[in-house]
């Protein structure tokens, strides 16, 4: 690889503004705040607003649409005439 060509590639801290939850790995992305870790340890920090932690997918709160009735019901009844015509 050329030399002074390519970002820095170290050690950041992502947290989850949501819960608190942080986690290290490594980027090349910039970041003007920085955050000192348990381990003593000063690394760049980024905010962001979701992560594996708190998201509805893998927390397994998702709500489906299929059990949540009204409308999906409503339209399934007003188009089920259509459907049984085929």
């Amino acid at each position: 690889m050329k030399e002074g060509i390519h970002p820095g590639y170290r050690d950041v801290c992502f947290v989850d503004l949501s819960n608190g939850f942080k986690f290290v790995t490594r980027s090349c992305a910039q970041s003007k705040e920085m955050i000192k870790m348990d381990d003593g340890r000063e690394l760049p920090l980024f905010k962001v607003e979701t992560t594996s932690e708190s998201h509805p997918f893998y927390t397994g709160t998702q709500k489906s649409i299929d059990n949540l009735g009204g409308r999906v019901e409503k339209f399934r009844n007003k188009f089920a005439k259509l459907t049984a015509k085929k």
